[in-house]
């Protein structure tokens, strides 16, 4: 059970420095190593075993939309795109293409 101080630390929102850490613990601790959750959250630091498991979930549910097609292209612009009020000739590719 988490300690009353460590709850009171641990929320719903991670900061980028949090992020960063959890990144690169999950580079350290593989999916092999023992104990793989409990490390990741004493190198994040402000999160339970079981926070960090479920950011683990949604980063692993938001990769696999992006690699099914689910998440849409974002329209950026670029510097050189239009000229004229005229599309490239890739943006023009972009705007036609249809996810599945």
């Amino acid at each position: 059970m988490a300690s009353s101080s460590m709850s009171s630390q641990s929320s719903g929102s991670w900061t980028a420095k949090q992020n960063k850490a959890f990144e690169q613990a999950l580079a350290t601790y593989d999916q092999d190593t023992p104990n793989r959750w409990q490390n990741v959250a004493k190198v994040v630091g402000g999160k339970t075993t079981e926070e960090v498991k479920r950011h683990y979930e949604l980063l692993v549910q938001d990769i696999n939309s992006i690699e099914n097609g689910h998440v849409p292209f974002p329209n950026y612009r670029t510097s050189g795109g239009c000229t004229n009020g005229r599309l490239s000739q890739e943006e023009k590719r972009m705007r036609n293409m249809r996810l599945q």
